[in-house]
């Protein structure tokens, strides 16, 4: 998969470099925030791979760093919990198959213009698109006026064709985003990543901790968050996965404020990988949560933590995927 970013009528590209235009191609494309890649959006994006085969085209997915509505949310308390970091979409959209990611730099002038702009001058003009799917309730441009009938009117003036995929249900449930954030919030982890098609990643950079773990005999990593808005379920150990130098291991991870030796005055995110002892100070790693197996919980020493970790980490030996 390659990479294509564009801010403010400059394409910069992973295969040709910033000094060469990224190459205009006959596409088919589909276009969204995709926080999360849920199942909902990978029905959209199947579909639009689907016609890309059939029809010889290169499949795009367009997408929007930072999310819109970081930039336009008016203050902090209603900016969005992200689902999928940047690094973590690339790796779900790479997952899926697709040609180029071609992510729009999103900004007060990009949120001005619109939606006749933007598929003129971003999906026409820039990318090349043939065939353009959405799903049934898509918005885009100034005020997300664009959508189905934007694109229906333009389709026959321009020369591309539009697909609209249904709406995806779960149970008698609406696949979204909102949906998504509740479950992992309640900790229903099983369930979100249902919703998902896939587990639930955290990723950051590991940072230097209190070394309390080791002296347990529970060493771990502690990760901190490429961005503060980053959704964290609800407190908990939890099983995991990681990947690391070619290999997967399995992760007993712990998101919380550690009742039993801190004051609780802050979240961390820790994670003691199994069968892995090399340093990893500076390195950004992934973390995959399949299964959340308790609360958080305050022990009366450390002694008892560490009975209970070990607990823990034998549920994490025997779980099977």
């Amino acid at each position: 998969m390659h990479v294509a970013e564009y801010h403010n009528g400059s394409v910069s590209y992973t295969t040709t470099g910033q000094d060469n235009p990224f190459p205009l191609m006959a596409s088919a494309v589909t276009v969204g925030s995709y926080d999360g890649v849920h199942v909902g959006h990978r029905r959209i994006i199947g579909r639009m791979l689907d016609i890309a085969s059939q029809e010889r085209l290169r499949s795009v997915v367009v997408t929007f760093e930072p999310h819109p509505r970081q930039v336009i949310a008016s203050g902090r308390s209603s900016a969005i919990e992200l689902l999928t970091l940047p690094s973590e979409k690339r790796l779900l959209m790479e997952s899926l198959g697709i040609d180029v990611l071609f992510v729009v730099r999103f900004d007060a002038l990009f949120a001005s213009r619109s939606s006749e702009w933007f598929i003129q001058h971003i999906l026409l003009d820039l990318i090349g698109a043939r065939h353009i799917v959405i799903g049934y309730d898509h918005g885009f441009g100034r005020d997300r006026t664009g959508g189905r009938r934007t694109l229906e009117k333009l389709a026959g003036e321009r020369g591309f064709s539009v697909d609209v995929v249904d709406e995806v249900r779960l149970h008698d449930e609406h696949f979204s985003s909102t949906r998504i954030r509740t479950l992992l919030h309640e900790g229903r982890l099983r369930e979100a990543n249902a919703f998902l098609g896939a587990p639930y990643m955290i990723s950051g950079q590991v940072v230097h901790g209190q070394g309390l773990g080791r002296k347990i005999g529970f060493p771990t990593v502690n990760i901190k968050l490429a961005d503060p808005d980053k959704l964290l379920p609800r407190h908990g150990v939890y099983i995991a996965e990681t990947h690391l130098d070619g290999q997967k291991y399995k992760v007993m991870m712990n998101i919380g404020i550690r009742p039993t030796v801190s004051d609780g005055s802050g979240a961390v995110i820790e994670a003691h990988i199994l069968g892995y002892s090399s340093s990893l100070y500076g390195r950004e790693v992934h973390l995959w949560l399949f299964e959340r197996l308790r609360d958080e919980k305050k022990f009366e020493s450390l002694d008892a933590l560490r009975e209970q970790l070990q607990k823990d980490k034998k549920m994490v030996e025997l779980f099977q995927k």
